[in-house]
């Protein structure tokens, strides 16, 4: 079950550009910023009531984000729903032909079980699935 929108991605040619419009000029603050070594990119992130904006940065040219960034340009890059279940919420998306990027949950840097849906399959977003604690 989804239980609510956990962070909308922004991709940033510039941590700190994207931070002085979205902490400075909004006065949102930033309450974690860190590297994620896999997937090669660093991130902060800004609650905002229950959900929070991400902002994702690629610390090298040609990872999948770089790629996206190059392409596209700054902006949406997905949306992240969190689920009480993974498994569970993978086995529904797959009975209903839904392609996966990641069949099985993998681990980000904090040890939560996380999914990313492929865009074919949403309507053209990235969606991402996070398991809630």
């Amino acid at each position: 079950m989804i239980t609510r929108i956990h962070h909308i991605a922004l991709v940033t040619p510039s941590l700190d550009e994207a931070t002085g419009f979205w902490a400075e000029a909004l006065g949102l603050t930033v309450s974690q910023q860190h590297r994620e070594e896999e997937q090669q990119v660093d991130v902060a992130f800004l609650p905002v009531g229950q959900s929070n904006i991400e902002l994702i940065s690629p610390f090298v040219e040609d990872n999948g984000v770089a790629k996206y960034l190059q392409k596209r340009g700054p902006g949406i890059h997905h949306l992240c729903l969190e689920v009480d279940n993974i498994e569970e919420a993978l086995q529904r998306l797959r009975a209903h032909n839904v392609p996966l990027i990641d069949e099985q949950p993998r681990l980000n840097s904090e040890g939560r079980k996380m999914a990313f849906i492929h865009p074919k399959g949403t309507g053209g977003v990235l969606v991402e699935l996070y398991e809630s604690e």
